[in-house]
């Protein structure tokens, strides 16, 4: 299978590390796609090795952002075929400062399948970017690929968990407890034979019924809360009032940086995080993610599409930047964005500075947006320029203009 090119030897000087804690100024060494060497600023660098020699002078530099929601084939579908989303092209995730993006299919997982979302996983990784994907989409029984979700997580690497199921919301298949814990079973139990994350992807809609079916899992069952993922949880206020007490019990609970109008029964992702932070929820329980390429939608009462937006990865970083405004220290936010996506998804090499860690890292400007971008070793971004994008950004109509000669 075709790779990205290997990544040269970078030597990082006086970097301003967020690993995500602070680490002060410090010089990086990466080469083959990992951190190789982290030293401080009176240390000799490795030397004798033909390298690049990058100074960000002081500038802050933390791990890539892991974006755990997003519809790498594109979302959307319910107003007809014209409104299916085009997939994003490379550089809409890496000049939003996202180095990992974990693939999701939405409500249509009728022409939208799993294969082509491995596919998609696949294409993205020869570009540059590291991702995974969740087996199946809105609806029980999951689309699949071999049958059941238990054998995708099991035999095909890139799949790590069920999702985005849906639940409490008229596009899902109105699923029953039982039909939920015996996929949660299937996903939990192949988490455990594989070392993959063997979550359940929870897509809340706008019912009434909330995270009800998620309490009765908790109550009914002997699964671990962690399995249990709920996305979409700041879309109505008491909706995150529930999510914050499923925190509580240890599920980890996922933000989506989804425009909210003023006065709207809804939290910005800013402000749901700020609120998360402020209570007395576990604070590694928490995840912000973009929805990017999928379909914000909103619905009249009688299910019909009266409005759509499309969900963008650059959400990440200005929720970030937001944060940052209102005051909120740069380490106690950043973790949303990192490492505990990390940590719930079960990638070791993701999430963090860290000696052998892979090289996917982010310097902020003075504002704190995304100034250079670097992924498993190599730059996507420098000084706010993308200087690498995907295979077919650009192309018009000469890309094809021989055919047929």
């Amino acid at each position: 299978m075709p790779q990205a090119p290997a990544a040269p030897l970078v030597l990082i000087r006086d970097a301003d590390v967020f690993a995500p804690e602070p680490l002060g100024r410090r010089q990086l060494l990466t080469g083959g796609g990992r951190i190789l060497w982290i030293g401080g600023m009176d240390e000799q660098a490795p030397t004798g090795l033909p390298m690049q020699v990058v100074d960000l002078q002081g500038r802050r530099l933390v791990p890539g952002l892991i974006d755990g929601h997003v519809h790498i084939t594109g979302g959307g579908g319910e107003s007809g075929f014209a409104s299916r989303v085009p997939a994003l092209p490379l550089s809409r995730y890496t000049s939003g400062g996202v180095t990992t993006v974990i693939g999701v299919l939405g409500t249509d997982d009728v022409t939208r399948s799993t294969r082509e979302l491995v596919a998609g996983v696949m294409g993205l990784r020869e570009e540059g970017l590291s991702a995974w994907a969740h087996c199946g989409g809105y609806h029980l029984p999951p689309a699949t690929v071999t049958g059941s979700a238990g054998s995708d997580i099991a035999f095909i690497e890139c799949l790590i968990g069920v999702g985005e199921v849906a639940i409490s919301d008229h596009r899902s298949s109105q699923p029953t407890l039982d039909e939920l814990l015996k996929v949660a079973a299937q996903a939990h139990v192949a988490g455990l034979m594989t070392g993959k994350a063997g979550i359940v992807h929870l897509h809340l809609g706008d019912g009434a019924r909330g995270l009800d079916l998620v309490r009765r899992a908790l109550d009914e069952s002997e699964l671990p809360a962690r399995v249990f993922n709920p996305t979409h949880v700041n879309r109505r206020h008491a909706l995150f009032e529930e999510a914050l007490d499923l925190a509580r019990r240890g599920c980890t609970i996922d933000i989506t940086a989804f425009p909210v109008a003023e006065g709207e029964d809804a939290w910005s992702a800013a402000d749901a995080l700020q609120r998360y932070l402020d209570s007395d929820a576990p604070p590694e329980r928490v995840t912000v993610s973009s929805d990017a390429g999928g379909c914000l939608a909103c619905f009249d009462h009688e299910g019909h599409l009266c409005g759509m937006d499309i969900g963008a990865p650059a959400a990440l970083g200005a929720t970030l930047v937001e944060l940052m405004q209102r005051g909120l220290a740069l380490d106690q936010v950043l973790p949303a964005f990192t490492s505990n996506v990390a940590r719930l998804l079960r990638l070791p090499r993701k999430g963090r500075v860290a000696t052998g860690a892979d090289a996917d890292l982010v310097a902020l400007d003075a504002q704190g947006r995304i100034a250079d971008v670097m992924a498993m070793g190599a730059w996507h971004v420098r000084d706010g320029v993308q200087v690498r994008s995907g295979k077919f950004e650009g192309a018009g109509p000469s890309l094809h203009s021989k055919q047929g000669r």
